[in-house]
């Protein structure tokens, strides 16, 4: 291992790559830090030490941007807007046909796409943060502190210095996004991904010491091992992979006989990524948010449907939450890979090249083998998806840890996930370089 990292450092090119892509991950993290205009820092500060936790989206999007969310940043954002105009766009291949149009016509219409997601970014990113600036303003910002400072996050409230604060959390989600763009042109694996694995990872340390401060040692370190067997449990499963058997007939095209080779298709258990889960946090957040619209402010009692839901759908440690939660998590994931997987298209594709599975007829039989395989890989996928997203929430209610739980929903995902593929490429970037990788 210390070979292979002496080896990297001795390649000036991906020396160079690395040292680019951690060059601009100090300037996002930095950026994280910087408080937005007309922000109060210090009250901020008091209102994130007493803090109990938020809950909902913006738990998962305070996730995704490193913390910077709670902290009213100019990076306050994250990427969050990215990944949705990017599922947006993706989503919309079904329902417009342009955009199919646009996917299959290669780097051109690729090209395309990549700036309608742009476009769609800067308009989220908008939307997002006008939201967040008014949730300030409104002191519910941080739900689970009743101090008097968190009413007065905001030291002006006239209209230029909310479009100010507007304009400037954009302009920092416009920033991460070309800075992710940098990485990928310039640096080492993909950009977005890195900082969404950058903003993750730099929790993990804040994390484990509360669970340590909460409770006793022998608790943190029984934490610290279910964390490594999870982790080698989400590295096994990602890995994991149903590959089908292909086999192309030979063909003469001119002189030269193309095809006769075998190869096969890889189904990945956990075809759908992190994406589920982030769909089904943002949906079971819609009840609280309309239930908090409808809650009086004369001081009443709130309807009876508003207090079940805050009773039942607001709060992790409830069974019902659990139940929905993992229900909407493994309808969501064949929903995900029904949109992303085509059987029809991959069975077209194979028949016009001469392509077929050994004892499957080509064409529609084709589809659906692969179809039915398709189903049942994507099963034990599902849950296992669920389960690891209910992992935090079951700490919640056993060891008392908050949802940031660092073993368990998207950020384990995500970590592990990024942190595979990111090891892949460097090592093949020094195959190429010394005929041997970083990983034996």
């Amino acid at each position: 291992m210390f070979r292979a990292v002496a080896r990297i450092m001795r390649t000036p090119d991906l020396r160079r790559k690395i040292g680019f892509t951690l060059g601009i991950i100090a300037l996002f993290r930095l950026g994280s830090f910087i408080p937005a205009p007309f922000v109060d820092y210090q009250n901020v500060q008091l209102c994130l030490a007493g803090n109990t936790g938020t809950s909902g989206l913006y738990e998962l999007v305070n996730l995704f941007s490193g913390g910077a969310l709670l902290q009213l940043s100019v990076f306050a954002l994250g990427i969050m807007p990215y990944i949705t105009s990017s599922i947006i766009v993706q989503l919309l291949r079904v329902v417009i046909p342009h955009f199919d149009t646009l996917y299959k016509e290669g780097q051109s219409g690729q090209a395309k796409l990549t700036q309608y997601t742009r476009y769609l970014t800067i308009a989220l990113g908008i939307l997002q943060s006008t939201t967040l600036i008014t949730v300030a303003r409104s002191g519910t910002l941080f739900a689970g502190s009743g101090a008097a400072e968190c009413q007065q996050l905001i030291t002006n409230d006239a209209w230029y210095a909310v479009l100010l604060m507007v304009i400037t959390m954009t302009a920092g989600t416009g920033l991460i996004m070309w800075m992710g763009e940098l990485i990928t042109e310039r640096g080492i694996g993909n950009g977005m991904s890195l900082l969404i694995f950058t903003s993750i990872a730099a929790r993990f340390p804040t994390a484990l010491w509360s669970i340590a401060q909460a409770r006793s040692f022998e608790i943190f370190l029984m934490v610290v091992a279910v964390g490594l067997v999870i982790m080698a449990a989400v590295v096994f499963v990602e890995q994991s992979q149903r590959r089908v058997p292909v086999q192309y007939a030979k063909r003469m095209v001119g002189r030269r006989t193309y095809g006769g080779n075998n190869t096969y298709i890889p189904i990945k258990v956990n075809m759908a990524g992190v994406v589920p889960v982030i769909f089904a946090s943002s949906l079971l957040y819609l009840p609280a948010l309309v239930a908090q619209f409808n809650r009086p402010t004369d001081g009443t009692a709130p309807p009876a449907w508003v207090s079940w839901v805050e009773a039942n759908l607001t709060s992790g440690d409830n069974p019902l939450y659990m139940v929905v939660y993992f229900a909407l998590i493994v309808g969501f994931t064949y929903f995900y890979v029904a949109i992303t997987f085509n059987p029809e298209e991959v069975a077209d594709n194979m028949k016009k090249y001469g392509g077929f599975i050994p004892g499957i007829r080509a064409g529609r039989p084709t589809a659906e083998y692969l179809d039915y395989v398709l189903t049942r890989v994507t099963l034990p996928g599902s849950l296992y998806l669920g389960i690891i997203a209910l992992i935090p929430l079951i700490a919640l209610a056993t060891v008392g840890a908050n949802q940031n739980f660092p073993f368990g929903g998207a950020s384990i995902l995500i970590i592990v996930g990024v942190g595979l593929e990111t090891v892949k490429q460097i090592d093949s970037q020094l195959q190429q370089r010394h005929y041997e990788g970083l990983l034996r």
